[in-house]
């Protein structure tokens, strides 16, 4: 009962701008739709650095990871250095970097927006030549992705569901060569 109390006072102070919503959880966050100007592969390339560095495991970069991914990039920064790249893309306010806000990042640099000097280290951390980040394209170029997007998406899942059928039909061919090597020794 206590508890019910709670959310509903909670609520009616939302109600009347006393408080604000929580930001988060409660909502799925999808980076295709939400960076439309990435593609599937830079964002699988940015989780998989993502995840790297997240080295608590906790779908979060904090300060120390912050600190370590700095060092290990070659660009080591000042206690207050991290704490100032943390909070120009710390939209939540909870003092990490989660993969949205990660992304952010990329965003973030493609338009030209980042102040902090360490988060455009981070930016060119990442291979442009293996990723394909479009970073400076201009204004033409970037209607022309929009406009191919849907299509780009669907080249790149379809690439990815006939490199899974040739692993499953390998997969297979492996499978009768082990049978028939084992009927062998029957």
């Amino acid at each position: 009962m206590n508890e019910l109390a709670e959310k509903l006072a909670r609520r009616a102070k939302i109600n009347e701008g006393e408080e604000k919503p929580k930001i988060g959880s409660s909502s799925r966050f999808n980076p295709y739709v939400e960076f439309p100007n990435m593609s599937r592969k830079e964002i699988k390339e940015h989780e998989k650095n993502f995840k790297l560095y997240d080295t608590s495991k906790d779908g979060f970069i904090d300060l120390m990871e912050l600190k370590y991914m700095m060092e290990k990039l070659g660009h080591p920064q000042t206690h207050v250095g991290l704490k100032a790249m943390i909070k120009e893309i710390d939209e939540d306010c909870d003092g990490q970097i989660n993969f949205r806000e990660y992304l952010l990042i990329f965003h973030k640099a493609a338009l030209g927006e980042l102040m902090a000097d360490g988060l455009n280290e981070i930016v060119k951390s990442v291979n442009v030549n293996e990723v394909g980040t479009k970073g400076a394209a201009n204004f033409f170029e970037q209607l022309a992705a929009k406009q191919s997007q849907s299509n780009k998406f669907e080249e790149e899942i379809k690439q990815e569901q006939e490199e899974k059928k040739r692993e499953a039909e390998e997969a297979r061919k492996r499978k009768e060569e082990f049978k028939r090597k084992m009927s062998g020794f029957q």
